[in-house]
């Protein structure tokens, strides 16, 4: 019954009350039955949130000790519509059956009462006063008062029944986008070890196919023996380093063949230029031999920022791809112009952009990415060395 609230939320609802509660005494309250009346309505606004049953039933106690004491009707029965709302918004099932009911049950209560001192032209001394209505004109007046606090009051709970509508629709769609990252940071990871699988296999093949030679060839020729060491050698260093890539990564299945690296990348401008993308590309600095894993992140980055540029760039204006080999780090570096009508918002949380950060993140290399001006930039810097 009762819920979770922050200590910002109890103090603020308790303040409101407290202050609506002194100003409502400020004004006068000259009946010492109103004061009790004021005093548990304040109560029942301040739980409204924390806990929506118990404000429920001290509305019903304050509106039942009003009606038992025929006082006037009051400001501080708006606190009533604020409870019915959170009952809607907050309460768990029960407390929502239990608001709906109160809306039809004080309906018909309140009509009657509110009939007690305006039917007649006196206000009467007690409930025994009270009689059916003798004319038309007073039955309609009573239909009248009855669909009119159905509506303010049944407004309110119903109002509060949409906002936590709308809560759960929003909670849901965190929900979703949080299940599609991880599911696309998962999907990503297996893709990663899926190309890193012929890599890890082909190395150990040289390393193993080297070693045996190694072993024949040491006793008839040394120099052989050296040189096949030395291949082993190489090789072990560069499957060393592609297996340090497989980070935190499930493989659920294995698809062979050859994996694409830098010698690839021509070859990826010029698909991307037949399906329509305008492109230029400059390279600069000599070239440095990367290790198969990094080769593949780096064409798989690449190609990613390319696939960006033809979905979500301005088709009017070329791309720009740029190569920088500088010392022990290369860059790369796509930009594009935004076309007008495309969401920056789409582009910033794609499942492409997730796996390029995952690929950068296993490779230790800086990416980044976003709008420049009116282009999007997106450039990684990769160390070529371990």
């Amino acid at each position: 019954m009762i819920r979770h609230l922050s200590r910002g939320a109890l103090i603020f609802d308790a303040s409101v009350a407290l202050v609506a509660v002194a100003l409502r005494y400020l004004l006068g309250v000259n009946e010492a039955p109103l004061w009790a009346v004021v005093a548990i309505l304040g109560v029942a606004f301040a739980l409204r949130r924390l806990s929506p049953a118990i404000a429920l039933a001290a509305a019903w106690l304050g509106a039942l000790a009003q009606m038992v004491f025929l006082l006037p009707i009051d400001g501080a029965n708006l606190a009533i519509i604020a409870v019915l709302f959170s009952a809607a918004r907050y309460g768990r099932s029960w407390v929502r059956r239990a608001g709906l009911i109160s809306v039809v049950a004080g309906s018909v209560l309140g009509a009657m009462y509110l009939s007690v001192f305006y039917w007649g032209p006196t206000q009467p001394d007690d409930w025994a006063t009270f009689v059916w209505p003798q004319s038309p004109g007073e039955f309609m007046s009573l239909v009248g008062t009855f669909v009119g606090m159905t509506a303010l009051l049944g407004l309110s709970w119903t109002a509060g029944l949409l906002a936590r509508t709308q809560a759960i629709a929003r909670e849901s769609k965190s929900a979703r986008l949080v299940a599609e990252s991880v599911a696309a940071v998962e999907l990503e990871r297996n893709q990663i070890a899926r190309d890193m699988h012929d890599v890890v296999a082909h190395s150990l093949a040289v390393v193993i196919a080297q070693a045996d030679g190694a072993r024949y060839a040491s006793a008839a020729d040394p120099a052989m023996a050296d040189s096949a060491l030395s291949t082993i050698s190489g090789t072990a260093r560069e499957a060393l380093t592609d297996v340090r890539l497989l980070l935190e990564q499930l493989r659920h299945s294995q698809s062979l063949g050859p994996q694409p690296g830098l010698a690839d990348i021509s070859a990826l401008v010029e698909q991307m230029r037949s399906a329509g993308l305008q492109i230029e590309v400059v390279e600069n600095g000599p070239s440095v031999e990367l290790p198969a894993g990094k080769q593949i992140a780096l064409y798989r980055i690449t190609q990613e920022a390319m696939t960006n540029a033809l979905r979500h760039g301005d088709p009017a204006a070329p791309a720009l791809l740029s190569i920088e080999w500088s010392g022990e780090t290369v860059t790369v570096t796509m930009k594009n112009r935004i076309a007008k009508q495309d969401s920056l918002a789409e582009q910033r949380t794609g499942h492409g952009l997730i796996g390029m950060r995952e690929r950068a993140l296993l490779t230790a290399a800086q990416l980044d990415v976003g709008p420049e001006g009116e282009n999007f930039l997106v450039r990684l810097a990769l160390p070529t060395t371990q």
